[in-house]
């Protein structure tokens, strides 16, 4: 067994325990979540950057479109960590469909042929220096990316990329309760702040914690509408309830501001 058929293997062991938000458990009668992948590779400033953006643009997402991943967004940094990287989330409709891609890439012999010779490159100038990977679920009240309208034609966006760690695996249920159960997610809407997912971190860095993606048309429009947010008389309620205080649940917050590529499908 290969290091994703084992991490697989336990994610899927996982799912098929864990209460979600809403209090279901996983593997229900419903359509299955959405699985999230979001690789963040770090490059040099130089021939690298472009030569990663083409691989990824003409060779990467056309076979991962072949091997079942239909929605792959692709982001680099405008503020946030640090330059040149390039952030790559692909959506697999189910864990099954994450196990199957090495496989299936395996067996895709245009994917190869166009790849090799990126996989040929040198120790001395690889394809990228390094790439982090985190593993996450859709939640149950938004189990489907929502691809922003602007994404059609490339239009003007901008994306924040947000993360909120916990101190305890019941601290983390208790903040995705708050954005399904006791509505946050449907002020967000309300206010302006359009999300494209939302997900619990199943594997990767500084667990436990989940991830979201929102979208704005640019910096100010983020800016007027987490304004409304916070100003928002049902969210100030909302985020003085006892036992859903930041404090009592929320022991860090990351946001990176991200532009997407010319060949992000998100």
């Amino acid at each position: 067994m290969d290091r994703r058929e084992f991490l697989a293997s336990s994610v899927t062991a996982g799912l098929g325990t864990m209460a979600h938000a809403d209090g279901q458990p996983g593997g229900g009668g419903e359509a299955a979540a959405e699985v999230y992948e979001l690789r963040h590779y770090h490059l040099r400033v130089g021939p690298m950057v472009d030569r990663m953006h083409e691989y990824l643009k003409n060779v990467s997402i056309p076979a991962h479109g072949r091997a079942g991943v239909k929605t792959v967004g692709a982001f680099t940094p405008q503020f946030g960590p640090d330059s040149p990287s390039i952030f790559f989330l692909l959506a697999y409709p189910s864990i099954e469909d994450f196990m199957a891609l090495d496989s299936r890439l395996s067996a895709d012999a245009e994917y190869k042929k166009a790849a090799e010779s990126h996989a040929a490159l040198p120790a001395s100038d690889p394809a990228y220096v390094r790439v982090d990977s985190q593993l996450m679920q859709a939640v149950p009240f938004m189990k489907r990316i929502e691809v922003p309208a602007a994404a059609s034609g490339n239009k003007p966006r901008v994306f924040e990329l947000r993360t909120y760690e916990s101190h305890s695996k019941r601290a983390n249920r208790l903040k995705l309760d708050m954005f399904g159960t006791l509505g946050e997610l449907a002020i967000f809407r309300r206010t302006g702040l359009a999300p494209v997912f939302f997900a619990n971190n199943l594997v990767g860095q500084r667990l436990p914690s989940l991830t979201y993606m929102l979208v704005f048309d640019d910096l100010a429009a983020r800016e007027k509408n987490w304004g409304s947010f916070v100003g928002d008389p049902e969210w100030k309620t909302l985020s003085q309830k006892p036992g859903y205080t930041d404090p009592e649940i929320v022991s860090n917050i990351t946001s990176v501001i991200l532009r997407p590529t010319a060949y992000s499908q998100i």
